[in-house]
Protein backbone atom coordinates (compact mmCIF):
# COMPACT_ATOMS: atom_id res chain seq x y z
CA UNK A 1 0.00 0.00 0.00
CA UNK A 2 1.37 3.48 -0.86
CA UNK A 3 1.90 5.78 2.11
CA UNK A 4 -0.03 9.35 3.02
CA UNK A 5 2.12 11.95 2.92
CA UNK A 6 1.62 14.91 5.13
CA UNK A 7 3.70 17.52 4.51
CA UNK A 8 3.74 20.87 6.90
CA UNK A 9 5.62 23.71 6.55
CA UNK A 10 6.25 27.36 8.65
CA UNK A 11 7.93 30.03 6.98
CA UNK A 12 11.10 31.90 8.66
CA UNK A 13 10.99 29.05 11.70
CA UNK A 14 14.55 28.94 13.23
CA UNK A 15 15.98 24.93 13.91
CA UNK A 16 16.19 25.73 17.46
CA UNK A 17 12.34 27.77 17.82
CA UNK A 18 10.80 24.32 18.59
CA UNK A 19 10.53 22.37 22.09
CA UNK A 20 12.76 18.90 20.27
CA UNK A 21 15.15 21.96 18.51
CA UNK A 22 16.44 22.86 21.86
CA UNK A 23 13.98 25.74 22.94
CA UNK A 24 13.35 25.47 26.92
CA UNK A 25 10.94 28.46 27.08
CA UNK A 26 8.88 27.40 23.92
CA UNK A 27 6.17 25.24 24.38
CA UNK A 28 6.01 23.00 21.40
CA UNK A 29 4.36 19.33 22.49
CA UNK A 30 2.95 18.43 19.16
CA UNK A 31 5.93 19.18 17.28
CA UNK A 32 7.79 17.28 19.45
CA UNK A 33 5.66 14.32 19.41
CA UNK A 34 6.33 14.18 15.44
CA UNK A 35 9.83 14.03 16.38
CA UNK A 36 10.00 11.95 18.91
CA UNK A 37 8.35 9.43 16.06
CA UNK A 38 10.30 10.61 13.21
CA UNK A 39 14.01 10.89 12.20
CA UNK A 40 15.43 14.48 13.41
CA UNK A 41 17.71 15.95 10.88
CA UNK A 42 19.60 18.26 13.56
CA UNK A 43 22.28 19.16 10.34
CA UNK A 44 19.42 20.13 8.03
CA UNK A 45 20.45 23.58 5.49
CA UNK A 46 18.21 25.01 3.49
CA UNK A 47 19.46 25.51 -0.49
CA UNK A 48 18.49 29.15 -0.50
CA UNK A 49 17.49 31.58 2.92
CA UNK A 50 14.79 33.23 1.08
CA UNK A 51 11.09 32.23 0.36
CA UNK A 52 10.20 31.60 -3.25
CA UNK A 53 13.48 30.18 -4.52
CA UNK A 54 13.84 27.19 -1.47
CA UNK A 55 10.02 27.04 -1.88
CA UNK A 56 10.67 26.28 -5.81
CA UNK A 57 13.35 24.10 -5.13
CA UNK A 58 11.84 21.44 -2.40
CA UNK A 59 8.96 21.24 -4.92
CA UNK A 60 11.94 20.67 -7.76
CA UNK A 61 14.37 19.21 -5.93
CA UNK A 62 16.19 21.33 -8.06
CA UNK A 63 18.88 24.69 -7.07
CA UNK A 64 18.04 28.00 -7.36
CA UNK A 65 19.99 28.58 -10.27
CA UNK A 66 18.94 25.69 -12.05
CA UNK A 67 15.19 26.03 -11.76
CA UNK A 68 15.23 29.69 -12.26
CA UNK A 69 13.48 31.33 -9.40
CA UNK A 70 16.71 32.33 -8.15
CA UNK A 71 15.06 35.44 -5.83
CA UNK A 72 11.93 36.57 -4.43
CA UNK A 73 9.72 37.76 -7.49
CA UNK A 74 10.49 35.68 -10.43
CA UNK A 75 7.67 32.75 -10.62
CA UNK A 76 8.29 29.60 -10.74
CA UNK A 77 8.41 28.28 -14.55
CA UNK A 78 5.40 26.78 -15.04
CA UNK A 79 6.03 23.77 -17.20
CA UNK A 80 8.78 22.71 -14.63
CA UNK A 81 8.79 19.30 -13.11
CA UNK A 82 7.84 18.80 -9.75
CA UNK A 83 7.66 15.80 -7.38
CA UNK A 84 3.50 16.81 -6.68
CA UNK A 85 3.36 16.41 -10.19
CA UNK A 86 4.76 12.99 -10.41
CA UNK A 87 2.35 11.90 -7.37
CA UNK A 88 -0.52 12.99 -9.03
CA UNK A 89 0.14 11.74 -12.41
CA UNK A 90 0.91 8.58 -10.43
CA UNK A 91 -2.52 8.48 -8.77
CA UNK A 92 -2.00 10.63 -6.05
CA UNK A 93 -4.74 13.06 -4.52
CA UNK A 94 -2.47 15.92 -4.30
CA UNK A 95 -3.98 19.44 -2.26
CA UNK A 96 -1.81 22.62 -1.33
CA UNK A 97 -3.46 24.91 1.83
CA UNK A 98 -1.82 27.91 2.91
CA UNK A 99 1.23 30.04 1.54
CA UNK A 100 2.66 28.19 -1.85
CA UNK A 101 4.98 31.24 -3.02
CA UNK A 102 5.77 29.40 -6.11
CA UNK A 103 4.66 32.59 -7.75
CA UNK A 104 4.90 36.73 -7.35
CA UNK A 105 2.65 37.92 -4.72
CA UNK A 106 2.60 41.01 -6.74
CA UNK A 107 3.24 43.15 -3.49
CA UNK A 108 3.72 46.41 -4.82
CA UNK A 109 7.20 48.24 -4.84
CA UNK A 110 9.01 49.39 -7.93
CA UNK A 111 12.55 47.39 -8.77
CA UNK A 112 15.85 48.38 -8.07
CA UNK A 113 17.74 49.41 -11.14
CA UNK A 114 20.31 46.63 -10.06
CA UNK A 115 18.02 43.72 -9.97
CA UNK A 116 17.00 42.55 -13.57
CA UNK A 117 17.07 44.06 -17.38
CA UNK A 118 14.49 45.08 -19.28
CA UNK A 119 12.07 42.69 -20.83
CA UNK A 120 13.85 40.87 -23.85
CA UNK A 121 17.42 42.53 -23.56
CA UNK A 122 20.15 39.64 -23.74
CA UNK A 123 17.70 37.18 -22.58
CA UNK A 124 17.82 33.92 -24.48
CA UNK A 125 13.96 33.35 -25.44
CA UNK A 126 10.89 35.61 -24.48
CA UNK A 127 7.40 33.67 -23.30
CA UNK A 128 4.39 35.28 -25.45
CA UNK A 129 2.05 33.72 -23.52
CA UNK A 130 2.40 34.76 -19.30
CA UNK A 131 -1.28 34.10 -18.51
CA UNK A 132 0.24 31.94 -15.66
CA UNK A 133 2.19 34.20 -14.20
CA UNK A 134 0.27 36.17 -11.91
CA UNK A 135 -2.29 33.30 -9.97
CA UNK A 136 -0.97 34.44 -6.63
CA UNK A 137 -1.06 38.25 -6.92
CA UNK A 138 -3.32 39.61 -4.48
CA UNK A 139 -5.65 41.61 -7.17
CA UNK A 140 -7.26 37.98 -7.75
CA UNK A 141 -8.76 38.14 -4.16
CA UNK A 142 -10.27 41.39 -3.97
CA UNK A 143 -13.04 39.99 -5.72
CA UNK A 144 -16.03 38.47 -4.44
CA UNK A 145 -16.09 35.35 -4.58
CA UNK A 146 -13.52 32.45 -4.52
CA UNK A 147 -10.68 33.29 -7.00
CA UNK A 148 -10.08 29.92 -9.16
CA UNK A 149 -6.72 28.24 -9.91
CA UNK A 150 -5.84 25.71 -13.18
CA UNK A 151 -6.70 21.83 -13.08
CA UNK A 152 -3.07 21.45 -12.15
CA UNK A 153 -1.12 24.02 -10.39
CA UNK A 154 2.36 22.80 -10.32
CA UNK A 155 1.04 19.22 -9.69
CA UNK A 156 -1.97 20.34 -7.31
CA UNK A 157 -5.45 19.48 -8.34
CA UNK A 158 -6.73 21.06 -5.31
CA UNK A 159 -5.40 24.40 -4.16
CA UNK A 160 -6.46 26.67 -1.11
CA UNK A 161 -3.98 29.98 -1.51
CA UNK A 162 -3.08 32.33 1.32
CA UNK A 163 -0.38 34.92 0.78
CA UNK A 164 1.60 37.54 2.46
CA UNK A 165 2.51 36.96 6.54
CA UNK A 166 0.73 37.58 9.91
CA UNK A 167 -2.58 39.34 9.90
CA UNK A 168 -2.62 40.88 6.54
CA UNK A 169 -2.81 37.56 4.90
CA UNK A 170 -4.43 37.46 1.40
CA UNK A 171 -5.58 35.24 -0.95
CA UNK A 172 -8.54 32.44 -0.72
CA UNK A 173 -8.26 33.21 3.41
CA UNK A 174 -9.19 37.14 3.07
CA UNK A 175 -12.12 35.98 0.66
CA UNK A 176 -13.24 33.90 3.49
CA UNK A 177 -12.26 36.44 6.14
CA UNK A 178 -14.51 38.71 4.39
CA UNK A 179 -17.66 36.38 4.56
CA UNK A 180 -17.32 35.69 8.08
CA UNK A 181 -17.37 39.56 8.97
CA UNK A 182 -18.02 43.06 8.04
CA UNK A 183 -15.39 44.46 9.58
CA UNK A 184 -12.17 42.71 8.41
CA UNK A 185 -10.04 45.76 7.58
CA UNK A 186 -11.01 47.07 10.44
CA UNK A 187 -9.77 44.09 12.70
CA UNK A 188 -6.10 43.54 10.24
CA UNK A 189 -2.77 45.64 10.12
CA UNK A 190 -1.05 47.40 12.67
CA UNK A 191 -3.16 50.34 12.47
CA UNK A 192 -6.14 48.19 14.25
CA UNK A 193 -4.14 46.41 16.61
CA UNK A 194 -5.07 45.31 20.46
CA UNK A 195 -1.25 46.43 21.26
CA UNK A 196 1.76 47.53 20.01
CA UNK A 197 5.69 47.51 21.28
CA UNK A 198 6.88 50.74 20.79
CA UNK A 199 10.27 49.66 20.04
CA UNK A 200 9.17 48.19 15.87
CA UNK A 201 6.40 48.22 14.33
CA UNK A 202 6.13 44.94 13.03
CA UNK A 203 5.26 43.60 16.54
CA UNK A 204 1.56 43.78 17.62
CA UNK A 205 -1.17 42.05 19.41
CA UNK A 206 -3.71 41.64 15.75
CA UNK A 207 -7.13 42.81 16.70
CA UNK A 208 -8.30 39.50 14.47
CA UNK A 209 -9.82 36.52 16.53
CA UNK A 210 -7.92 33.33 17.11
CA UNK A 211 -10.69 31.74 15.09
CA UNK A 212 -10.46 33.95 12.33
CA UNK A 213 -6.61 34.28 12.49
CA UNK A 214 -4.86 32.92 8.97
CA UNK A 215 -3.29 30.12 10.74
CA UNK A 216 -6.62 28.67 12.66
CA UNK A 217 -8.10 28.93 8.85
CA UNK A 218 -5.07 27.08 7.16
CA UNK A 219 -6.07 24.48 10.24
CA UNK A 220 -9.51 24.03 9.67
CA UNK A 221 -9.06 23.37 6.30
CA UNK A 222 -6.41 20.97 6.22
CA UNK A 223 -8.49 19.27 9.04
CA UNK A 224 -11.41 19.19 6.13
CA UNK A 225 -9.62 17.77 3.74
CA UNK A 226 -7.91 15.08 5.58
CA UNK A 227 -11.08 14.41 6.16
CA UNK A 228 -12.42 14.19 2.69
CA UNK A 229 -8.65 12.53 1.36
CA UNK A 230 -9.27 9.66 4.12
CA UNK A 231 -12.43 8.44 2.38
CA UNK A 232 -11.16 8.86 -1.11
CA UNK A 233 -9.52 5.68 -2.50
CA UNK A 234 -6.77 7.67 -3.63
CA UNK A 235 -3.35 7.95 -1.70
CA UNK A 236 -2.88 12.11 -0.65
CA UNK A 237 -0.26 14.67 -0.82
CA UNK A 238 -1.10 17.31 1.61
CA UNK A 239 0.75 20.40 1.88
CA UNK A 240 -0.36 22.31 4.90
CA UNK A 241 1.82 25.72 4.54
CA UNK A 242 1.82 28.31 7.53
CA UNK A 243 2.57 31.66 6.36
CA UNK A 244 4.03 32.31 10.32
CA UNK A 245 6.17 33.39 11.95
CA UNK A 246 7.35 35.27 9.43
CA UNK A 247 7.29 38.99 10.59
CA UNK A 248 4.82 41.16 11.46
CA UNK A 249 5.03 39.02 14.10
CA UNK A 250 0.97 39.79 15.23
CA UNK A 251 -0.33 36.92 17.59
CA UNK A 252 -4.01 37.01 18.00
CA UNK A 253 -5.74 36.60 21.44
CA UNK A 254 -4.15 35.59 24.38
CA UNK A 255 -1.49 33.91 21.98
CA UNK A 256 0.45 37.42 22.65
CA UNK A 257 0.39 37.08 26.58
CA UNK A 258 1.42 33.41 26.43
CA UNK A 259 5.30 34.64 26.93
CA UNK A 260 7.27 36.89 29.21
CA UNK A 261 9.93 39.46 27.91
CA UNK A 262 11.71 38.34 31.30
CA UNK A 263 11.75 34.93 30.61
CA UNK A 264 13.61 35.04 27.10
CA UNK A 265 16.89 34.44 27.25
CA UNK A 266 19.63 36.41 25.23
CA UNK A 267 21.41 34.25 22.45
CA UNK A 268 25.10 33.26 23.49
CA UNK A 269 26.56 35.42 20.31
CA UNK A 270 24.16 38.31 21.10
CA UNK A 271 27.19 40.42 21.58
CA UNK A 272 29.43 39.30 18.99
CA UNK A 273 31.67 42.29 18.00
CA UNK A 274 32.17 41.24 14.15
CA UNK A 275 35.71 42.23 14.09
CA UNK A 276 35.98 40.35 11.11
CA UNK A 277 32.83 40.42 9.66
CA UNK A 278 31.80 41.07 6.24
CA UNK A 279 31.44 45.32 6.09
CA UNK A 280 27.15 44.93 5.53
CA UNK A 281 27.77 43.10 9.05
CA UNK A 282 29.21 45.52 10.50
CA UNK A 283 27.02 48.50 9.89
CA UNK A 284 23.96 46.92 10.91
CA UNK A 285 25.73 46.52 14.39
CA UNK A 286 26.73 50.29 14.52
CA UNK A 287 23.02 50.78 13.76
CA UNK A 288 21.74 48.95 16.58
CA UNK A 289 17.74 49.52 18.15
CA UNK A 290 17.09 50.68 14.60
CA UNK A 291 14.88 48.94 12.51
CA UNK A 292 15.43 48.15 8.47
CA UNK A 293 13.23 48.17 5.82
CA UNK A 294 11.05 45.77 5.17
CA UNK A 295 12.50 42.53 5.38
CA UNK A 296 16.10 43.80 5.54
CA UNK A 297 18.28 42.69 8.20
CA UNK A 298 18.88 44.93 11.19
CA UNK A 299 20.72 44.93 14.56
CA UNK A 300 18.11 44.80 17.36
CA UNK A 301 18.43 45.89 21.26
CA UNK A 302 18.10 43.61 24.25
CA UNK A 303 14.05 44.83 24.21
CA UNK A 304 13.61 44.95 20.69
CA UNK A 305 14.98 41.23 20.71
CA UNK A 306 12.89 40.23 23.60
CA UNK A 307 9.61 41.35 22.56
CA UNK A 308 9.81 39.96 18.87
CA UNK A 309 10.33 36.53 20.60
CA UNK A 310 7.66 37.23 22.91
CA UNK A 311 5.16 37.54 19.97
CA UNK A 312 6.88 34.99 17.86
CA UNK A 313 6.69 32.37 20.49
CA UNK A 314 2.63 32.85 20.56
CA UNK A 315 2.51 32.49 16.73
CA UNK A 316 4.46 29.30 16.92
CA UNK A 317 2.78 27.80 20.25
CA UNK A 318 -0.96 28.56 17.98
CA UNK A 319 0.58 26.45 15.18
CA UNK A 320 1.38 23.95 17.23
CA UNK A 321 -1.89 23.71 18.79
CA UNK A 322 -3.03 23.65 15.11
CA UNK A 323 -0.80 20.68 14.47
CA UNK A 324 -2.10 18.84 16.91
CA UNK A 325 -5.34 19.11 15.75
CA UNK A 326 -4.21 17.73 12.33
CA UNK A 327 -2.29 14.44 14.42
CA UNK A 328 -6.09 14.12 16.30
CA UNK A 329 -7.85 13.83 12.55
CA UNK A 330 -5.14 11.24 11.35
CA UNK A 331 -6.50 9.57 14.27
CA UNK A 332 -9.95 9.71 14.42
CA UNK A 333 -9.82 9.14 10.49
CA UNK A 334 -7.93 5.60 10.67
CA UNK A 335 -5.09 6.82 8.70
CA UNK A 336 -2.68 7.56 10.67
CA UNK A 337 -0.83 4.22 10.57
CA UNK A 338 -0.69 4.98 6.32
CA UNK A 339 0.49 8.59 6.71
CA UNK A 340 4.18 9.86 6.77
CA UNK A 341 4.53 13.07 8.30
CA UNK A 342 7.29 15.52 7.33
CA UNK A 343 7.85 18.92 9.11
CA UNK A 344 10.49 21.33 7.94
CA UNK A 345 10.23 25.16 7.56
CA UNK A 346 11.47 27.49 4.15
CA UNK A 347 14.27 29.35 6.00
CA UNK A 348 15.29 30.82 9.10
CA UNK A 349 15.68 34.13 11.00
CA UNK A 350 18.57 35.03 12.47
CA UNK A 351 16.76 36.22 15.55
CA UNK A 352 19.32 37.76 18.02
CA UNK A 353 21.68 35.68 16.98
CA UNK A 354 24.90 37.52 16.43
CA UNK A 355 23.52 40.44 17.31
CA UNK A 356 21.17 40.28 14.86
CA UNK A 357 17.39 40.17 13.16
CA UNK A 358 15.65 38.67 9.99
CA UNK A 359 17.40 37.59 6.98
CA UNK A 360 19.41 38.44 3.76
CA UNK A 361 22.70 37.86 2.97
CA UNK A 362 23.64 36.10 6.23
CA UNK A 363 24.14 32.71 6.17
CA UNK A 364 24.94 31.83 10.30
CA UNK A 365 22.64 28.73 11.14
CA UNK A 366 19.85 30.83 12.55
CA UNK A 367 18.86 31.89 8.71
CA UNK A 368 20.07 28.61 6.97
CA UNK A 369 19.14 25.39 9.40
CA UNK A 370 16.05 24.76 9.74
CA UNK A 371 13.53 21.83 11.85
CA UNK A 372 13.46 19.45 9.52
CA UNK A 373 11.73 15.73 10.47
CA UNK A 374 10.32 12.76 8.50
CA UNK A 375 7.90 10.89 10.68
CA UNK A 376 7.74 7.24 9.11
CA UNK A 377 4.73 4.99 10.67
CA UNK A 378 7.45 1.78 10.00
CA UNK A 379 11.01 3.46 10.75
CA UNK A 380 12.07 3.94 14.82
CA UNK A 381 12.36 7.57 15.91
CA UNK A 382 16.21 8.70 16.26
CA UNK A 383 17.75 12.00 15.61
CA UNK A 384 20.81 12.59 13.63
CA UNK A 385 23.69 14.72 12.69
CA UNK A 386 24.21 12.84 9.27
CA UNK A 387 23.77 16.55 6.90
CA UNK A 388 20.28 17.03 4.77
CA UNK A 389 19.49 19.77 2.84
CA UNK A 390 15.70 21.24 1.61
CA UNK A 391 16.68 19.90 -2.16
CA UNK A 392 16.88 16.21 -0.84
CA UNK A 393 12.53 16.36 -0.12
CA UNK A 394 11.49 15.86 -3.94
CA UNK A 395 13.65 12.60 -4.21
CA UNK A 396 13.10 11.51 -0.73
CA UNK A 397 9.33 12.00 -0.89
CA UNK A 398 9.32 10.42 -4.62
CA UNK A 399 11.03 7.16 -3.15
CA UNK A 400 8.85 6.86 -0.28
CA UNK A 401 5.78 7.15 -2.38
CA UNK A 402 7.23 4.04 -4.75
CA UNK A 403 7.92 6.68 -7.61
CA UNK A 404 10.47 6.66 -10.23
CA UNK A 405 12.73 10.05 -10.10
CA UNK A 406 12.87 12.14 -13.00
CA UNK A 407 15.63 13.92 -14.65
CA UNK A 408 17.15 16.44 -13.44
CA UNK A 409 16.99 15.88 -9.92
CA UNK A 410 19.51 17.40 -8.27
CA UNK A 411 19.26 16.45 -4.40
CA UNK A 412 20.15 12.72 -2.49
CA UNK A 413 17.15 10.90 -0.72
CA UNK A 414 17.14 10.55 2.77
CA UNK A 415 15.53 7.42 2.73
CA UNK A 416 18.47 5.21 4.35
CA UNK A 417 18.99 7.41 6.76
CA UNK A 418 15.35 7.02 8.02
CA UNK A 419 15.59 5.14 11.28
CA UNK A 420 19.42 4.87 11.03
CA UNK A 421 21.17 7.86 12.58
CA UNK A 422 24.72 7.07 11.45
CA UNK A 423 23.98 6.85 7.75
CA UNK A 424 24.88 9.19 5.73
CA UNK A 425 23.68 10.49 1.85
CA UNK A 426 26.06 13.60 1.80
CA UNK A 427 29.39 15.36 2.62
CA UNK A 428 28.18 18.58 2.31
CA UNK A 429 25.39 21.13 1.75
CA UNK A 430 25.48 23.89 -1.47
CA UNK A 431 23.57 27.46 -0.61
CA UNK A 432 22.87 29.95 -2.83
CA UNK A 433 21.70 33.41 -2.77
CA UNK A 434 21.07 35.73 -5.38
CA UNK A 435 19.66 39.13 -4.39
CA UNK A 436 18.45 41.98 -6.72
CA UNK A 437 20.31 44.22 -4.24
CA UNK A 438 23.78 45.34 -3.84
CA UNK A 439 24.10 44.35 0.01
CA UNK A 440 27.79 44.43 0.02
CA UNK A 441 28.95 47.89 -1.59
CA UNK A 442 30.04 45.13 -4.91
CA UNK A 443 28.81 47.95 -7.18
CA UNK A 444 26.53 44.97 -8.75
CA UNK A 445 23.02 42.69 -7.36
CA UNK A 446 24.44 40.29 -4.79
CA UNK A 447 25.19 36.81 -5.42
CA UNK A 448 26.96 34.71 -2.46
CA UNK A 449 27.74 30.76 -2.52
CA UNK A 450 28.47 28.68 0.93
CA UNK A 451 29.14 25.12 1.60
CA UNK A 452 28.49 23.32 4.66
CA UNK A 453 30.49 20.43 5.81
CA UNK A 454 30.75 18.60 8.88
CA UNK A 455 34.22 20.47 9.49
CA UNK A 456 32.96 23.82 8.97
CA UNK A 457 31.23 26.04 6.69
CA UNK A 458 32.84 28.79 4.09
CA UNK A 459 31.24 31.94 2.33
CA UNK A 460 32.20 33.51 -0.79
CA UNK A 461 30.75 36.73 -2.13
CA UNK A 462 30.86 37.75 -5.77
CA UNK A 463 33.18 41.01 -6.36
CA UNK A 464 34.34 40.79 -2.72
CA UNK A 465 37.78 39.50 -1.49
CA UNK A 466 36.65 38.85 2.07
CA UNK A 467 34.26 35.90 3.05
CA UNK A 468 33.91 33.80 6.00
CA UNK A 469 35.49 30.84 6.88
CA UNK A 470 34.60 29.47 10.18
CA UNK A 471 35.87 25.78 11.86
CA UNK A 472 32.75 24.02 13.26
CA UNK A 473 34.98 21.93 15.45
CA UNK A 474 36.67 24.65 17.26
CA UNK A 475 33.86 26.93 16.99
CA UNK A 476 30.35 26.12 16.28
CA UNK A 477 28.93 29.63 17.38
CA UNK A 478 30.73 30.83 14.17
CA UNK A 479 32.11 33.92 15.95
CA UNK A 480 35.84 33.49 14.80
CA UNK A 481 36.03 34.41 10.68
CA UNK A 482 39.39 32.76 9.75
CA UNK A 483 39.27 34.10 6.33
CA UNK A 484 42.98 34.61 5.46
CA UNK A 485 44.31 34.13 8.29
CA UNK A 486 47.63 32.17 8.37
CA UNK A 487 46.62 29.45 10.11
CA UNK A 488 43.58 28.53 8.82
CA UNK A 489 44.85 28.64 4.78
CA UNK A 490 44.91 24.90 4.76
CA UNK A 491 41.06 24.60 5.55
CA UNK A 492 40.31 27.88 3.41
CA UNK A 493 41.98 25.64 0.47
CA UNK A 494 40.02 22.69 1.24
CA UNK A 495 36.66 24.45 1.78
CA UNK A 496 37.16 26.39 -1.75
CA UNK A 497 38.04 23.16 -3.64
CA UNK A 498 34.86 21.52 -2.26
CA UNK A 499 32.64 24.90 -3.18
CA UNK A 500 34.19 24.76 -6.22
CA UNK A 501 33.19 20.77 -6.86
CA UNK A 502 29.72 21.61 -5.37
CA UNK A 503 29.12 24.29 -7.68
CA UNK A 504 30.08 22.67 -10.90
CA UNK A 505 28.09 19.69 -9.86
CA UNK A 506 25.32 22.10 -9.72
CA UNK A 507 25.83 23.25 -12.98
CA UNK A 508 22.42 22.95 -15.13
CA UNK A 509 22.33 20.20 -17.62
CA UNK A 510 19.32 20.87 -19.82
CA UNK A 511 18.37 21.55 -22.50
CA UNK A 512 20.05 18.13 -23.20
CA UNK A 513 21.60 17.38 -26.86
CA UNK A 514 20.22 15.77 -28.99
CA UNK A 515 23.61 14.60 -31.24
CA UNK A 516 26.64 14.35 -31.83
CA UNK A 517 26.81 17.61 -33.65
Amino acid sequence: MRPNILFIITDQHRADHTGFGGNDVLRTPHFDAIAARGTVFDRAFVSNPICSPNRATIHTGRMPSAHGTRVNGISLDWQVETFVRRLRTSGYRTTHIGKSHLQTMGVPGQMNPLRLPEPGEGEARQETDRSWDGLEHGRRFQEPGRATFPDDFYGYENVDMVTRHGDMCSGHYLQWLREQTDDAEALRGGANALSHFDGWHEVYQTAVPVELYPTSYITDQTVAEIEAAARDDRPFFIHCSYPDPHHPFTPPGDFAERYSPDEIPLPETFDDSHGRSMPHVQTMIKRRGTPGMAVHGWSPNEDQYRHAAVAEYGMIELIDQGVGELMQTLERTGVADETIVVFTSDHGDMFGDHGLMLKHALHYEGCTRVPFVIAHPDRAGVRTRQLASSIDLAPTILELAGVPAYHGLQGVSLVPTLGEPTVSVRESVLIEEDEPEDWVGAGHALRMRTLVTARGRITTYRGHDHGELFDHEADPLEVDNLWGRAHARELQSEMLWALHQSMLDAAIETPRATHQA
